[in-house]
């Protein structure tokens, strides 16, 4: 019987060091109950944030610091939740810590309105007051770019009151689809029972025997009928609180004020649509191909994630990945590259899935701590993908916080995402050119095309999915569990037109968490656009690019994502790089058809 283990089970090395940050439970209440207490000293300056320059100075760095310190308790709360989701005492503690952001954040609600009411001049006259609001620069003038958006401090503070409960409809939905649901258990080939789980689900979806993906696909989407209309209910709500936010921000449409944030223009998310709907045949032909290796009629759904080298790929242990890893970082430089090792070896990461363990990955941490992973490595080329993906995330944390002061350390996801992604193209480069064995570089080339389908065309998928969502709320439209699955299969059609499409299908907008993140997930395709194209120019370039690239990690949130991107040699607001991307998508879908015939 294959079962998931305990985390007692689990090794201490291949789990993340939570201690770093408290050494026990007791000292994470007692960090908790003095920034608690601190909280109030922020409320103190309402009212008076800008009435002299040394004020100012003094509001915003009290702001710094105790967003630093909720940062951290918060963090370490999440992730011992995440350990184990079904841990109630850990769950309390999570809400705990998410209420004392919400607090933290109502209590500096006052600033940026009070912000709001200087010039661009009178800032800069209280910066030959006070030089260290220098510092402060960019941040001020993002602030005053919003200030159409911008409601009054009594309105702000009800807003950030109100944070906790817009976004409950994501604590649900991850409490029931990784606490509370729970997926059948089937039979391989072999005989050995296998659990299927949010985690092994698309690995499972690997697996060579045809009968049994498809009995995995079936009862894994049948569990999501059972809840269907209560996740149709989560979302709708979801969605009505992004509208309904963006309304009381003066924005025309949730779309708008959510790529607003980072100062993204929405021609950017069009741009992106555009591209990938111009080669869908790309995609088409990625689909037929697949339908040829795996030797059936019709390409079915549950034969989408079958490679086409139509077996499930060697094995590659975590300890293995991480050698490929580091090895696969030379071009970044040689402490870049040894800082990744050092973190691997210093528990960056929590490797592998357990109990009761929150699904996916992430890349945690905060400003003062280490950086922390969450993985649940399978053992397969997907995971060490993701691996160096997290990795990615991670070093961009921590270069940030080395060049950069607290206010910019939290740099936008438009951005974030190139850094993973990075990683992601350095890999497979490094090992199509060092593994001769023509089995392992055949997938580790088909590796590189799902990332690609599964990131710049899923994802952008998704984004015309929640952008049609978003839509029919605005203009008053129901959104049920019917039409909402009737959006996505359409999608679904459109994207895999030589595949069929089953009635399950339209359901797996369901099982996607990045959904009660609004206008989240399009960043993913921009961001392997712009990854590919850096990696490019270092290929071509050398070591200046990758300086260029590193210096571009370093400034964190400095600018704008756009103008940070040009620093590293990318033209986002073009759709030349989305288009190289998917150029080069087609070039290797043909080498790799050519390697299998």
């Amino acid at each position: 019987m294959s079962s998931v283990p305990e985390r007692s089970e689990i090794d201490e090395e291949y789990t993340w060091d939570l201690e770093s940050i408290y050494t026990s439970d007791d000292d994470w209440e007692a960090a908790y109950e003095a920034v608690a207490e601190r909280v109030a000293e922020l409320e103190a300056y309402e009212g008076e944030a800008t009435d002299d320059a040394e004020t100012l100075q003094t509001v915003l760095e009290l702001r710094d610091e105790i967003m630093r310190e909720v940062s951290t308790v918060f963090s370490y709360a999440r992730m011992r939740s995440d350990e184990d989701t079904t841990d109630q005492e850990y769950q309390a503690m999570s809400a705990r810590a998410q209420s004392l952001a919400a607090d933290a954040q109502s209590a500096a609600s006052f600033i940026e309105p009070e912000l709001q009411d200087l010039t661009r001049e009178e800032f800069e006259s209280m910066v030959d007051e006070e030089p260290g609001l220098e510092t402060y620069d960019h941040y001020v003038d993002d602030v005053l770019r919003m200030k159409p958006h911008t409601r009054s401090a009594e309105v702000e503070a009800l807003l950030a009151d109100l944070s906790e409960v817009t976004g409950a409809t994501g604590e649900v939905y991850n409490m029931l689809s990784n606490a509370d649901m729970s997926f059948p258990t089937v039979e391989d080939p072999s005989g050995e029972s296998v659990e299927i789980t949010q985690s092994n689900f698309v690995n499972l979806l690997k697996r060579p025997d045809r009968e049994f993906r498809r009995e995995v696909y079936e009862g894994y989407f049948d569990e999501w009928s059972d809840v269907r209309n209560t996740v149709a209910a989560s979302y709708k709500n979801s969605v009505k609180a992004d509208v309904k936010m963006a309304q009381a921000r003066n924005y025309d449409t949730a779309r708008e004020a959510a790529l607003d944030g980072p100062n993204v223009p929405v021609d950017v998310y069009d741009n992106l649509v555009d591209s990938v709907n111009d080669n869908l045949d790309k995609l088409h032909h990625h689909a037929e191909l697949k339908r040829e290796a795996l030797e059936v009629d019709e390409l079915q759904m549950w034969d989408l994630y079958m490679p086409l080298t139509a077996d499930e790929g060697p094995d590659v242990e975590y300890d293995q990945a991480t050698e490929y890893i580091v090895d696969a970082l030379e071009p970044l430089g040689e402490e870049y590259q040894s800082r990744v090792a050092e973190g691997l070896e210093s528990q960056w990461v929590d490797v592998y899935e357990n109990e009761g363990k929150q699904s996916g990955a992430y890349s945690g941490g905060t400003y003062d701590t280490q950086p922390f992973i969450l993985m649940n490595y399978q053992d397969d080329i997907s995971s060490m993908y993701t691996l160096a993906h997290e990795l990615g995330h991670s070093m961009h944390s921590e270069l940030t916080k080395e060049e950069q002061p607290y206010v910019y350390s939290d740099y936008e996801i438009f951005v974030a995402e190139v850094a993973s992604t990075v990683n992601e193209a350095l890999l497979t480069n490094h090992l199509l050119e060092t593994v001769e064995d023509p089995d392992f570089r055949k997938h580790v080339l088909n590796e590189f095309l799902e990332r690609v389908r599964s990131t710049l065309y899923r994802q952008t998928l998704f984004a015309e999915f929640e952008h049609e969502a978003h839509r029919l709320e605005e203009e008053g439209e129901p959104l049920t569990a019917d039409r909402l699955d009737e959006i996505y299969g359409g999608l679904k059609e459109r994207y895999y037109e030589p595949a069929e499409i089953d009635d399950r299908i339209p359901r797996e907008w369901m099982r996607i968490p990045h959904f009660y993140r609004a206008f989240y997930v399009y960043q993913y395709s921009t961001g392997i656009s712009a990854a590919l194209a850096i990696v490019d120019g270092i290929d071509e370039n050398g070591a200046d690019a990758a300086e260029d690239y590193l210096e571009f990690l370093r400034r964190g949130s400095r600018e704008y994502p756009l103008e940070l991107l040009r620093v590293a040699g990318v033209d986002m607001s073009s759709s030349e790089p989305i288009d190289r991307a998917l150029e080069t998508y087609g070039r290797r879908l043909e080498q790799l058809d050519d390697l299998l015939t």
